[in-house]
């Protein structure tokens, strides 16, 4: 019976801050921590595979009686320097970055803006470090009424350009988007190397809401990951969601495009039907997108009870010989302040049928996830970090 390995990256659900969280201005920040209490909040099977029990999250005074996780669970801590979508995904795969991609918390210099123009034709809005919603709200008229394109950043390495679909039609807003992201990878020298340029499509009139057909245009990974391995070693690398769009296409053998954590979940249990051998890759969006990025606690807690649902459905479903992994790529803390990311430690629950669970304590670096992926599969990780759960 052939192995296969299916990880579910639950997009922001952080744990709590990391020590070096101060750096970002992310003290304090726990993305469960601001939603385990809310009455929307219910996740028995995750709680079976050890959420709770991992460190840092519950007093161990309150474990005591507890029944003891059917899962493998480990607190995760970021090698990386960085709390971003694409460095967080590296790491998972095998790249620790220790630079972090470049930031522009006082909006891009003028050389970038009159370059995008020149090779676009398009004049800019905004250029600030501004929330996506309210970008819209703020400069959503003037942009309707003068065709210049809003383009905005955050805390993130992020190039994100903002079009009423009536005034830019999405496969134009794409076309700006993809000559932004050769422009920013080769010109300077790579110095303004945004880890992704987003497109960020609006629609109707105000208040106007952002519709569904967001893109993002991530830069190249600076290495070969645990997906071009797999790949190479002639495996499936099935991806589902937007982790296509994470790695540029690179180590994927299948894409399944979704618009939401629903449809992720639900193309996630088809590939379980299939015989494949390889790897389910799958990232859900809506956790960061629609409920940590917008502070919505209540919705972020009906998400991650909506996922646990799915999941006490999705376990029994599982081979014999099938790993499942879900961890995070780093926290979006609902309750603060602030709408970015945040730095914080990720869960991870690993189950088998007929696997032993275990404490894992805290690993040193996302990258032990990767090497445990290989490790299961069978594929060498040559030059990869990290360290096989398995080895301990």
């Amino acid at each position: 019976m052939t192995n296969r390995v299916f990880l579910i990256v639950l997009d922001s659900f952080g744990i709590g801050e990391m020590p070096d969280a101060y750096k970002w201005h992310d003290e304090g920040s726990n993305t469960l921590g601001a939603v385990r209490n809310h009455p929307a909040f219910a996740c028995p099977t995750m709680e079976k595979l050890g959420l709770f029990h991992i460190d840092g999250v519950t007093d161990p005074a309150d474990l005591v009686g507890k029944p003891a996780p059917m899962g493998t669970y480990a607190r995760m801590t970021e090698s990386s320097g960085g709390k971003d979508t694409t460095i967080g995904h590296w790491e998972i795969s095998g790249i620790i970055s220790p630079d972090p991609l470049p930031t522009y918390p006082e909006g891009f210099p003028p050389e970038v803006l009159a370059e995008f123009t020149r090779r676009t034709g398009y004049g800019v809005l905004c250029n600030k470090p501004y929330s996506g919603t309210d970008v819209i709200r703020d400069f959503g008229e003037e942009h309707l009424a003068t065709g210049k394109l809003i383009i905005y950043t955050s805390a993130d390495s992020v190039f994100q350009i903002a079009a009423h679909e009536d005034k830019v039609p999405v496969s134009e807003l794409y076309r700006v988007c993809e000559i932004a992201r050769d422009m920013l990878t080769n010109e300077w020298n790579g110095k303004h190397a945004v880890g992704r340029v987003i497109a960020r499509p609006f629609e109707g009139t105000a208040p106007f809401k952002r519709t569904s057909r967001r893109h993002d245009y991530s830069i190249l990974p600076p290495a070969p990951t645990m997906l071009d391995a797999i790949k190479n070693a002639g495996l499936d690398s099935i991806a589902v969601g937007k982790i296509t769009d994470i790695f540029v296409g690179q180590g994927i053998t299948e894409t399944i495009r979704t618009a939401s954590n629903a449809e992720g979940m639900a193309a996630t249990a088809k590939v379980a039907q299939r015989d494949f051998h390889g790897i389910c890759f799958t990232n859900l969006v809506d956790f960061d997108m629609v409920y940590g990025h917008r502070n919505n606690i209540e919705g972020y807690a009906a998400a991650l009870t909506e996922f646990d649902r799915w999941l006490t459905d999705f376990l029994p479903t599982l081979r014999e010989n099938d790993l499942l992994i879900i961890t995070a790529d780093h926290g979006c803390d609902p309750a603060t302040p602030s709408t970015d990311h945040s730095r914080e430690y990720t869960p991870m629950l690993m189950y088998r049928k007929g696997m032993a669970g275990k404490d894992l304590g805290t690993r040193d670096t996302f990258a032990d996830i990767s090497a445990t992926v290989l490790d299961y599969l069978g594929v060498p990780a040559e030059g990869l970090a990290g360290k096989s759960f398995r080895m301990d």
